[in-house]
């Protein structure tokens, strides 16, 4: 079997178990695989086919770590629209209690309701900004 295929065939596995697992990194990976195939079909030494492989491979890695460490991070799960789809939604608050809670219908369902920190209770229609297990977190709408 020629060295180029034995890298191919390397290349394709390691995307068939980052389909399996879902890290990215493989994928990265698998692309210093594929250039050391193609270091092969260019008839290069063996050595130089497994420091191909390493350094795409690895600088790879080492570009997307460092991308994904530069990009903002997102809202937690608890806030995030994309994750719950009740985040902002509103709600109807006819009564505040003392201490900054109401209880609101929603979804047919009676749910607590805290105020987000440093809102001034008032009644009306309230935007949900966040869901805190049965308890939705809100702002003035």
């Amino acid at each position: 079997m020629a060295e180029s295929t034995i890298w191919w065939v390397l290349a394709g596995a390691a995307v068939a178990i980052e389909l399996l697992t879902g890290t990215f990194y493989l994928l990265m990976l698998s692309l210093g695989l594929a250039a050391a195939a193609l270091a092969a079909h260019a008839g290069a030494s063996a050595t130089l086919q497994v420091v191909v492989a390493a350094v795409v491979g690895g600088g790879f890695v080492v570009v997307f770590r460092a991308y994904k460490r530069g990009a903002p991070s997102g809202p937690p799960a608890s806030a995030n629209h994309d994750v719950n789809l009740d985040i902002g939604e509103t709600v109807q608050v006819d009564v505040w209690r003392p201490d900054g809670t109401s209880a609101v219908k929603y979804r047919g369902a009676s749910w607590n309701v805290s105020l987000l920190a440093g809102a001034t209770p008032s009644p009306g229609p309230h935007t949900i900004v966040e869901v805190i297990g049965s308890r939705l977190i809100v702002k003035k709408a």
